[in-house]
């Protein structure tokens, strides 16, 4: 069974599958600071675990792409608050041209539930 969390015609916000959740990729609000835009992408995506049934400290995998790899210790210092250390993911992190030239950083995790 397949279920879609949040879904228009484009794309669902969360997808689960079995008990593995798979997040679209996540974004802050254009105009703030890497800081802001990390926290509020965390939020975000812990907002869709808890919808989907699951949490952050079932969090598998994380992609992160910065607009600006410079922005990296910024981003980890976010990250690290806020990540399950009992439980971290594999994670990767890389520099892209994101949708926006507003968008710092996009995560995208795929959870168990």
């Amino acid at each position: 069974m397949i279920t879609r969390i949040d879904s228009n015609a484009r794309m669902s916000e969360a997808v689960i599958h079995g008990d593995t959740v798979y997040l679209a990729g996540q974004v802050g609000e254009p105009g703030d600071d890497i800081t802001a835009q990390t926290r509020t992408t965390l939020a975000e995506i812990e907002a869709l675990l808890v919808k989907a049934g699951t949490d952050k400290s079932k969090i598998l995998s994380a992609t992160i792409w910065l607009a600006d790899i410079a922005d990296f210790e910024a981003m980890n210092a976010v990250w690290d608050a806020w990540v399950d250390k009992d439980n971290p993911p594999a994670r990767a992190t890389s520099e892209a041209r994101l949708a926006s030239p507003d968008y710092l950083v996009e995560i995208i995790v795929v959870a168990a539930r």
